[in-house]
């Protein structure tokens, strides 16, 4: 399924385009959002990379949808929700990242609620998962807030602990849709 356009009550989540690549990297490169990326803060370069196989190998081999998040046309965040790479958990995953200079808002939860939204409904899920390091307290409450709940706690090699979090469409948890 190409990667559609999503629209919330204050934000439009489209496709990257080629032009996007400076948001993205300046998103990915500000230490208050690439701490609870993936594996932490990375290199310029390597943001570029990744940015590029969204095109080469999202896009091109149709994997999942990955979006740049928009509000009155400017980028404000990242979104995805993609297979799971998490071991022992099938299905499929969220992921966002909202611009610091757009914090406070309740984008976060806009953009969750949308891609959760998404998976029940396009994708047809029964359900989603995050994965959100344990220290990242704003993420773990937004999405305890809109019905994900703790199945289970994920040690790090670095010593660390990421939290498994799961929102049912059978629980009665999908309200709120944008």
């Amino acid at each position: 399924m190409k990667t559609p356009v999503l629209h919330t009550r204050r934000l439009l989540l489209e496709p990257y385009a080629p032009a996007d690549e400076e948001d993205f990297v300046a998103l990915f490169q500000d230490a208050r959002v690439g701490r609870w990326m993936g594996d932490g803060p990375a290199a310029e370069d390597e943001d570029r990379a990744l940015f590029g196989r969204i095109f080469t190998k999202v896009y091109a081999q149709d994997l999942f949808g990955v979006w740049v998040v928009r509000q009155g046309g400017r980028a404000v965040a990242h979104a995805e929700i993609k297979p799971s790479p998490t071991p022992g958990v099938d299905g499929h995953e969220i992921v966002y990242a909202v611009a610091p200079a757009a914090w406070g808002q309740g984008l976060g939860t806009e953009i969750a609620e949308a891609l959760v939204a998404h998976g029940f409904g396009a994708l047809g899920l029964a359900e989603v998962h995050a994965t959100v390091d344990a220290a990242n307290e704003a993420s773990l409450a937004l999405l305890s807030r809109i019905g994900f709940r703790h199945v289970r706690d994920i040690p790090e090699d670095y010593g660390g602990t990421t939290r498994l979090l799961t929102r049912s469409q059978a629980s009665g948890s999908d309200r709120g849709r944008p």
